[in-house]
C-alpha cells in the first residue's frame, strides 16, 4: 500500500541542496570583495551569507566595504561566478529523487536568494524547465529568512503550512520555515555546518542526498 502523503508542497533551496556550488560563491565572493578592495572573507564567513539576497549577503561578508562601492561588488561577483558556472552540477542522485516526488504528485517549488535571471538560467542550461511547478526568487520577494517567499508559494497552491515543508543547507532556510510556520528538513552537505540546525528543529537532517531522497520517500 502506498503511504499517505503528507506534505502537499515541498518547497527545496537551490545552491548548496541541490546545485553543487558553494566552493565556487565562496570564491566568487572572496575575489569580489578583493577586487573592490576589500579584506579578504575567511571561508567561513563567505559561505555563512549563502542563500541570502545578494547586496545583504556581501555587505554580510564584508564589512570593511562602504556601501557606495556594493554596486560595484555585486557586479564583481557576478563576473567571478559566471565565468565558473559551468563547472558546476547537480548534486548526484538529485534528478531521481525529483522523478520519485513528482511521481507522487507532490508540488515541487524552489525558493532561493539566487535573482530570478539566474535561476531562470540554471534551470535552462539543466533542461530543468518543468520539473518545479513553481520557484521564488530573493530579487522579487523578500529574502531569507523572512517567510514572504513561502507564504507566496503556499497561497500560489492553497496549501496550509502544516502542509508544507521546506528543504535547506542553512539556517536562513530552517529560520525561513519556522518564520512560516513550516516543516524543514536540513541537510549538511552545503554552506552550512549543521552545529546550529538543532534550535531550527528540522524534521531531520540529511547528509547526503541519497539520504534525504530516502527519508522524504518514508515520510514527505
Amino acid at each position: 500500500m502506498s503511504r499517505p502523503r503528507q506534505f502537499d508542497l515541498i518547497c527545496f533551496d537551490w545552491d548548496g541542496t541541490l546545485f553543487d556550488s558553494t566552493a565556487i560563491i565562496v570564491r566568487s565572493i572572496q575575489q569580489a570583495v578583493l577586487d573592490v578592495g576589500g579584506a579578504r572573507p575567511s571561508d567561513a564567513a563567505a559561505a555563512y551569507v549563502i542563500g541570502m539576497a545578494l547586496v545583504p549577503a556581501l555587505a554580510r561578508a564584508a564589512p570593511d566595504v562602504p556601501a557606495d562601492k556594493y554596486p560595484e561588488l555585486a557586479a564583481r561577483y557576478r563576473h567571478h561566478y559566471l565565468a565558473r558556472q559551468h563547472d558546476i552540477s547537480l548534486f548526484e542522485g538529485v534528478l531521481p529523487m525529483l522523478a520519485e516526488l513528482r511521481a507522487r504528485h507532490h508540488w515541487l517549488s524552489v525558493a532561493t536568494g539566487k535573482s530570478r535571471r539566474g535561476l531562470d538560467e540554471v534551470l535552462a542550461s539543466r533542461q530543468l524547465q518543468g520539473v518545479f511547478d513553481g520557484s521564488r526568487t530573493a530579487d522579487e520577494t523578500a529574502g531569507k529568512p523572512h517567510p514572504r517567499m513561502l507564504h507566496e508559494l503556499m497561497r500560489e497552491f492553497g496549501v496550509e503550512p502544516q502542509r508544507t515543508l521546506m528543504i535547506g543547507d542553512t539556517t536562513h532556510d530552517l529560520q525561513m520555515a519556522l518564520n512560516a510556520g513550516c516543516a524543514s528538513v536540513g541537510v549538511s552537505y552545503g554552506a552550512h555546518a549543521p552545529d546550529d540546525f538543532e534550535a531550527l528543529r528540522p524534521r531531520q537532517v540529511a547528509h547526503s542526498v541519497a539520504e534525504l531522497h530516502r527519508w522524504l520517500s518514508d515520510n514527505a
